[in-house]
């Protein structure tokens, strides 16, 4: 049963934005019938690897008022900090919690709670290790600002990293989002953060393991 479980986390369908990568490399798979066998292997392989990298399995996010966790990954910074200055939160500041994600990682981006987009923006910016805890500031980023029914705010930002060059975003301002609901992906390495609202402690710490749409960061 847990071997079955596995291989359907593993195989999960794709998400829509790999469907570009892996018509790629069949057309490159094509291409090797003509060009030699080497290209028809090399496009078998990125085909695999698009199949995993970009895979979206389901999630069950828990049935009562919590954070949480926005992303796969690890965890590599909590602390005090000030949300993105874009999103007009203020500049009183909450906790904040990064998450990792490596290559390996499950890269869809999940809906830390229920609520309404009120504000996205997107900022131009670096590339570095977004590991490194500069990488909130510094590199290129999309921040969405939630508020939920309660009252109370909460952000979320897709941070690009060394090697991700691309943050899809697809809710819009004004769109109503569930708790655990999918709301974008970053490509190929990245950080996710997100903002506690006012008053809200968070209940992980550093080097944790999140599962996005599942694990839970913090009570409300």
């Amino acid at each position: 049963m847990a071997l079955a479980e596995s291989l359907r986390l593993v195989l999960a369908p794709p998400h829509p934005a790999g469907r570009p990568f892996i018509a790629g490399g069949a057309v490159a798979m094509v291409l090797g019938l003509f060009v030699g066998n080497w290209l028809t292997w090399l496009g078998g392989l990125f085909i695999l690897f698009c199949l995993y990298f970009f895979r979206d399995p389901e999630r069950v996010a828990p049935d009562r008022p919590v954070v949480i966790a926005p992303a796969d990954g690890h965890i590599v910074s909590v602390q005090m900090a000030v949300p993105p200055v874009e999103l007009d939160l203020g500049d009183v500041p909450r906790w904040r919690v990064a998450i990792f994600l490596s290559v390996l990682d499950v890269h869809v981006n999940r809906s830390p709670v229920a609520g309404t987009v009120t504000r996205i923006a997107y900022r131009h910016g670096k590339f570095l290790s977004a590991n490194l805890d500069k990488a909130s500031t510094d590199n290129e980023r999309n921040a969405l600002a939630i508020l939920m029914p309660d009252g109370r705010d909460l952000a979320v930002v897709q941070i690009a990293g060394l090697i991700a060059r691309r943050i899809l975003c697809d809710v819009r301002e004004g769109e109503m989002v569930t708790a655990g609901g999918r709301f974008g992906i970053i490509r190929f390495g990245s950080r996710t953060d997100v903002y506690l609202p006012h008053g809200v402690t968070p209940l992980v710490a550093v080097g944790q393991t999140m599962i996005g749409g599942e694990t839970v960061v913090a009570e409300l």
